[in-house]
């Protein structure tokens, strides 16, 4: 199995940037697709972005421009930088990877973008 733990999330002023963190462990395979989730309370969880094991992205309409996915191979750590944060980027953040060893989630991390 895989475990997916994030970490990165807090408080942030319209504006402002944060950068998340998902550390992978367990039994990691060379082909996958990883992605960023998040929701909000009352919503239901839309994809943020996602990148594959060939380093192909892509974005949802309303962090276009605003939030970059990557990934060091050599952690085994996936990032969501995020800047020019707005309120309605207000949600708990989950890491998922979808490979030939399942589909797994992490356990989420706040993020709240309030002044």
């Amino acid at each position: 199995q895989v475990q997916l733990v994030e970490s990165g999330g807090g408080l942030v002023q319209p504006g402002g940037s944060l950068r998340l963190s998902c550390a992978a462990s367990g039994s990691i395979r060379s082909i996958y697709v990883m992605g960023w989730y998040r929701q909000a309370p009352g919503k239901q969880r839309e994809l943020v972005a996602q990148i594959n094991s060939g380093g192909r992205t892509n974005y949802g309409d309303s962090v276009k421009g605003r939030f970059t996915i990557s990934i060091d191979n050599a952690k085994n750590t996936m990032y969501l930088q995020m800047n020019t944060l707005k309120p309605e980027d207000t949600a708990v953040y989950y890491c998922n990877r979808k490979g030939l060893a399942g589909n797994f989630w992490g356990q989420g991390t706040q993020v709240t973008v309030s002044s």
